[in-house]
Order: C-alpha cells, then structure tokens, then sequence
C-alpha cells in the first residue's frame, strides 16, 4: 500500500550507474519495511526490469508530492521518480549513452534537496570512468555537488566503525580526495588546511551534534617530517593552521604521524580525523567497516551521503551483493537531517 507521508520530507535515493548493482540496491530496499519515507530516482522501467532479473517482487509507485505526496511503505513496493534512460541497460555492460542520465539523477536529488522536497539525498555509486568516456569531465560525487550547488569548498569524509557501536564510530575527513599522489603536497596549503577544517567543525557542531569537536589532524610526511628533515609541511602549512585554530578555542590536535594516529587510544578521545589525501586515512577506515561504511559530503547548503562502495559491474543482477552501506547512508541521511534542525548555526568558514 502508499501512505501519505509525515511533515518530514522524504529522502531522495539516486540510482548511480545503470548497469551496476545501484538498481540492485534499489530493489533490495524495496523488500525492506523503511521507517523514513524514500522516493528512488531512477528509470521504472530499469527497476522493474532489474527486479526481475532478481527474480524479486516490485510495485512502483509514482512520486507526485504536488498532490499531497504518497510514499510506498511496504515490503515489495517503492516509490520512484522516473527518469528515463536514453537507452537500454545490460547489467554489467558500460554505455556512455547513458551518463547524462546518471548526473540527470543528481541534478535533480541536489535541486529537490535545495528547494525542501526532499530533506537529504543518498546516493548508489556511479562509475567515473564511463562518465568521462561520455565527454563529460567528472572527477566524482563530491566535486560534482559542489559544482551544482554553488558550494566553494567541500570535504569528503567517511565515517564507519564496529556495528551497533557508536561509541567506536570513526569519521575520517580528507584535506584532498580524488588527486594524484604527485599532486598532494603543492595542494596542501594554509587556506586549504584551514578551509577543510573549519567546514569539518562546522558540520560535526551542526550536522552530527556534536558541541566541541575533538580533531586529530594527520601529517603529510612520515614521521611528520621528521623537524624537517622529511619535508617541511608540517612546519610551513599544518601547524600554523592548528596554532590559529586553538588559538581561538577549537581542539584540533597535531600535525600526527599517520602511522600511529589511528591508535584505539588516540581515537577513543577524538570525534574526527583529517588525512591529508584519499589513501592516508581511507583504508583504515574500509578495514574497519566495508560494507557498512558510510561517505558523507560536508560543505554543502545540503545533506548527502553515499555507499563506501562502486558500481561493481560483475555482481550487477546477481543477487550476490550486501546493503549493508546503503541501509546505513540511509540512517544517517536521516539522522544529520534532523540534527541539521536542532543545530541550524555552526561557525563562518573561509573562502579559498
């Protein structure tokens, strides 16, 4: 059956890569009771079409809130915006053609989020490679929502940790995200630093509740330098940042050495870490949690969260695949949308 939802604005799931497992999870969703009203963005006739495959039982349900906005609840059913596909999806198989759709569905999820028809988007993994082989520069999720929403500076940060455990819950932020290795170093600079941390306090006052945000901050060089010896960041960029911080009252300690700032009594006393790039800190983080991780983009007038997963091509119509992740950016989704409303002031951040 459809009910009408509550005051609360349903979430927006986007689908990400056709042929991948994101109609999969979509699916998958479908089977479950939601305690949160979802409304998925994607192609009916790929769902349905994918549901199939799966040999699982799917009702679509339109979403058409300017009637008053009905949302499929139960097991087997789902409610979805249709967008269509240029054209016909193999699962597994990669068509460029297909790639204006896939940002389509963001563009959409991030313009419904702006104007209060949804209250936050989570996102299926979209697949770069064929976005770009479109002729479509994409570098990802992340960059892409800064670009539609007018956000200057945004941070990727994964959070994960033992299941049913929030005590142990590990957010890890990145002061750069999709950059080649080569290219890290003359991107770490003091605005840089200190842009991604005052929108990482921010957003863990606001978002994530959290009254005064304890951050442990990553070197960049081994052994943070080594006074120098090993690269004079820590002494030029990192630490002048974190003096002007603590300075005006906010606990961000460091620059760490990497390799023994993920300690258990290092991160029992933290709420957040900031690496200094994509693998410093990232896979502590999926070795702790695969599967039930969960990426959150922070800096944006919106809410987001994704999978810690891709498209998996290969596992796409199988059954062969887990939610775990979705399920989780899900709740989450919805938690940082109410905490957005008891915590609507955080700290002015600096322009780069």
């Amino acid at each position: 059956m459809a009910t009408k939802f509550s005051q609360l604005a349903p979430l927006a799931l986007t689908a990400g890569e056709p042929a991948g497992i994101g109609p999969d999870l979509c699916v998958l969703l479908a089977q479950k009771c939601r305690a949160k009203p979802i409304v998925a963005i994607a192609d009916r006739d790929l769902l349905a079409a994918r549901a199939r495959e799966l040999g699982l039982p799917l009702r679509l349900v339109e979403f058409a809130d300017e009637s008053g906005g009905e949302i499929a609840d139960e097991p087997g059913e789902l409610s979805v915006l249709h967008l269509p596909v240029a054209e016909t999806v193999v699962a597994g198989k990669l068509n460029p053609a297909n790639s204006r759709y896939v940002l389509r569905t963001l563009q959409l999820a991030a313009d419904g989020c702006a104007s209060g028809r949804f209250s936050a988007m989570v996102t299926a993994p979209v697949q770069k490679s064929v976005i770009n082989d479109a002729g479509i520069p994409f570098i990802g999720h992340t960059e892409f929502l800064a670009g539609l929403t007018g956000a200057q500076e945004v941070v990727m940060m994964l959070v994960g940790g033992p299941e049913g455990n929030a005590q142990a819950r590990l957010r890890v932020a990145l002061a750069t995200t999709h950059l080649a290795l080569k290219d890290v170093a003359a991107a770490i600079t003091k605005n840089k630093i200190e842009a991604v941390l005052r929108i990482l306090l921010n957003d863990l006052m606001r978002r994530f509740g959290i009254a005064q945000p304890r951050i442990l901050v990553a070197a960049l060089n081994p052994h943070a330098g080594e006074s120098g010896h090993l690269g004079r960041e820590e002494i030029e960029v990192i630490s002048p940042v974190l003096g002007k911080l603590r300075g005006e009252g906010f606990d961000v300690r460091g620059p760490l050495p990497a390799d023994t700032l993920f300690n258990p009594e290092r991160l029992r006393d933290a709420d957040a870490v900031l690496a200094m790039y994509h693998d410093q800190g990232l896979p502590v983080l999926k070795y702790a949690s695969f599967g039930s991780g969960v990426n959150v983009t922070l800096g944006l007038p919106i809410i987001r969260t994704s999978v810690d997963h891709g498209a998996a091509l290969d596992l796409a119509a199988t059954g062969n695949i887990h939610d775990g992740s979705l399920l989780a950016a899900i709740g989450m989704a919805s938690e940082l949308a109410g905490n957005a409303i008891a915590h609507p002031s955080g700290l002015a951040i600096v322009n780069v």
